[in-house]
């Protein structure tokens, strides 16, 4: 399976290193904004031993239509920014590549943007794309289900630089129908990411717990999705439509 990468940040450089070191998947090249490793090959600048070409594009000066038509992939991968689907999303769309976005923050707007992509290619969103974490997700929502008056807290650690509260916090809070209030973000050191839900019972406490070791993890759930999505066709796709057959017994 051939993937395009777009952004190439310390999240982006873990994806890259997985994606390579993978024998189903092919890093084809690599999209970023900056143009200071224009035409490097990416196992090269990773240090990795492969025999991928994975070149470096810079947006500024390499137009993305033509990167797709000259060097075709079936899945583009997005690690860059809340806008970054504006970019590339049509153009992939209209060339029926998969799109998987693992972007923590998108608006109404790139909500909708996505939806509209979805018409004519298999698209693919999630804020986290850990499989850990989307598995304490669905845990999490079976708990509630058999105890829906149970106290749930909800605790989010990251790297002191992190802004705002984490996107994944934001969906596990959405998913078990609580308030923003209800979740307690730390900022400290170099933290990866760590999210824990608190169940408060009477006369226990349950705690569910996911922590990123590395930003590798975000790597293994791209491979996790990708191979979930090889048969999908056209439409607007989360973890929970992926998981939800592993649930049936």
């Amino acid at each position: 399976m051939k993937i395009g990468l777009i952004g190439f940040g310390k999240t982006g450089k873990a994806v890259a290193s997985v994606i390579l070191q993978h024998k189903n998947f092919s890093l084809e090249w690599v999209m970023k904004k900056s143009s200071t490793l224009d035409n490097r090959n990416t196992a090269e600048y990773l240090g990795i031993d492969s025999e991928e070409q994975g070149k470096i594009y810079s947006s500024g000066t390499m137009a993305i239509e033509k990167l797709l038509d000259e060097q075709p992939v079936d899945i583009i991968i997005d690690f860059s920014s809340n806008n970054g689907i504006y970019g590339y999303g049509e153009a992939a769309s209209e060339r029926k590549i998969k799109i998987i976005s693992a972007i923590s923050h998108y608006t109404k707007k790139e909500k909708e943007f996505m939806k509209s992509l979805s018409s004519l290619t298999t698209v693919f969103w999630s804020p986290n794309i850990t499989l850990g974490v989307n598995y304490l997700l669905f845990a999490s929502k079976f708990l509630k289900k058999i105890a829906p008056w149970v106290d749930i807290e909800i605790i989010e650690e990251h790297f002191k630089g992190k802004d705002g509260v984490s996107g994944t916090a934001l969906k596990i809070a959405e998913a078990l129908d609580l308030e923003k209030d209800d979740i307690n973000s730390v900022r400290a050191g170099g933290i990866v990411g760590k999210h824990e839900v608190v169940f408060g019972f009477p006369f226990q406490t349950v705690r569910l717990i996911h922590e990123s070791i590395s930003r590798e993890a975000f790597g293994s759930g791209v491979i996790f999705v990708a191979e979930n999505l090889a048969d999908k066709k056209e439409g607007l796709f989360n973890f929970e439509d992926i998981l939800t057959p592993y649930f049936s017994v």
